[in-house]
């Protein structure tokens, strides 16, 4: 039997076997291979095992079966059948039946690579075949853990503002190979994990090719190249998408793992519920063709709203730049499909009654809540919230409720004064920023050196400069609630 049956659950390896000092087993023959495992345990005394074993047993046998005066021909027929049977070891159990294990036996396991073990007097068969189904058990328990883990992981990857290349990254590091995503026109679009080599990334990309939709093509498909296992799916969102893995092993637990990721990638790369579209398309229609706001709305599902506005975490001040799947990935977790990436934000429509929480990775300005009519108003609060949420390193701030001070001045008149008063420093924006951070953070140098991820001293210098040019002392409260004022404008 050259591919021996074995059943689903994990292996043994004999070193752990070998390992177990309740049981005192001794190799005294066959390599000494550490990839040697075994898939169960197994008593015979038949002269001839090999019509009873599947594949990948440890063998036990007292010799009850050795005839008298057997010599190395009856050994060599009797292990010699047990290799063509996929034997893993053989166990022999010394007394009542032989003093020592026959020597004759020895040279016969050494002659065929077969490992021997010597199974002591106090250690029963029982005891061998018990020890052989806990070990199983506990590898059982691990792959259950694995798998469990890797869930929860790819899960956490799928919530962060980079969706698709965290849950590859995850994927990659789970099954310690890597994992691409083809696009419908079979390129690669993105990837994670280490480089399989040329042989094995060209498989990988034709493989790719096979599962792509279309007539009579399967859903996955597997190869092998390079000594490397390929694994591809197609996506379940039928639009093209391919997820390949290239790993150097294929662990029990690995399959169920890359099915979670295909299934994550398939929600993050599909189109939304066709009905929600249809009613998303027929307001931007009306919208174009001059419908008033208030009129458009119940078609998105509200009478009130609130603007979101968010930004990715990063090291730099402004984070990076989001992509689509990242905005997708943002107004999901906020419970709308209203979303509009601009720049370094996203803006995302919510309905009132959804509340807006915290989200990791993610930093949130929120509006108040407004008709549809006052949107563009409430947009101006998001942007002014984040503003505020990046200066305070705040994970979300909310747009206060009440009129502020600033309402109590025509808003003309405001900006007027306000690009007046910013004038001198209004051509670097690398002082304006630094002076909004500093003020925002009551002149905190250190504080305001780790927002805008300069040193302290750096901070100190541009202050010291908008000081000089705007001819102002910055120590006095007055001259800081004026500028505040005035920035809070720009």
């Amino acid at each position: 039997m050259p591919d021996p049956a074995v059943p689903p659950t994990p292996p043994v390896p004999l070193d752990a076997l070998l390992a177990r000092a309740d049981l005192g087993l001794r190799r005294i023959a066959g390599p000494d291979d550490p990839g040697v495992v075994v898939h169960w345990a197994h008593t015979s005394e038949m002269a001839d095992p090999y019509p009873y074993l599947l594949g990948g047993e440890l063998l036990l046998t007292a010799g009850v079966h050795v005839p008298e005066g057997a010599g190395a021909g009856y050994f060599d027929a009797y292990v010699g059948r047990i290799v063509a049977a996929g034997g893993a070891a053989l166990g022999f159990g010394v007394a009542p039946v032989h003093d020592t294990v026959p020597a004759a036996l020895v040279e016969a396991c050494a002659m065929h690579g077969l490992p021997l073990l010597e199974v002591p007097p106090r250690t029963t068969f029982s005891a061998v075949a018990r020890a052989v189904w806990q070990l199983m058990a506990q590898a059982r328990l691990a792959e259950l853990r694995r798998v469990s883990e890797a869930q929860q992981g790819l899960a956490t990857a799928a919530a962060r503002p980079d969706p698709v290349p965290s849950v590859l990254h995850q994927l990659a590091r789970r099954l310690d190979g890597r994992a691409v995503l083809y696009g419908p026109e079979g390129t690669e679009l993105a990837g994670a994990g280490r480089d399989p080599g040329a042989e094995a990334g060209a498989a990988l990309a034709e493989l790719a090719g096979v599962v792509r939709p279309g007539a009579g093509r399967p859903a996955s498909a597997s190869d092998t190249a390079g000594g490397v296992r390929l694994v591809a799916h197609a996506l379940g969102n039928g639009r093209g998408f391919v997820l390949a893995v290239a790993a150097p092993q294929r662990d029990p637990g690995d399959h169920t793992i890359t099915s979670v990721a295909a299934v994550l990638l398939s929600l993050l790369t599909g189109e939304q519920p066709s009905g929600t579209g249809a009613a998303r398309a027929s307001a931007l229609v009306r919208l174009l063709l001059g419908g008033a706001p208030e009129e458009v709305a119940p078609l998105l599902g509200g009478e009130r709203w609130r603007v979101v506005h968010g930004a990715p975490d990063g090291p730099a001040p402004h984070g990076r730049a989001p992509d689509a799947v990242a905005a997708s990935a943002l107004g999901a977790a906020l419970g709308s499909a209203l979303v509009d990436p601009v720049g370094g934000t996203v803006r995302v429509l919510v309905p009132a009654e959804r509340a807006v929480a915290a989200l990791p990775g993610w930093t949130l300005g929120v509006s108040t809540a407004v008709a549809p009519h006052d949107w563009p108003a409430a947009d101006t609060e998001a942007a002014r919230a984040l503003a505020r949420a990046r200066a305070t390193r705040t994970p979300l701030v909310r747009h206060g409720g009440r009129p502020a001070l600033t309402d109590l001045v025509p808003p003309d008149d405001a900006e007027a004064h306000a690009r007046a008063l910013l004038a001198p420093v209004a051509a670097v924006p690398a002082l304006t920023e630094t002076l909004r951070t500093w003020l925002s953070l009551h002149g905190s140098w250190d504080r305001t050196a780790v927002a805008l991820a300069v040193h302290r001293n750096t901070v100190r210098q541009r202050i010291a400069r908008c000081a000089a040019l705007l001819g102002a002392d910055l120590d006095d409260p007055d001259v800081r609630m004026e500028l505040w004022f005035a920035l809070r404008r720009t």
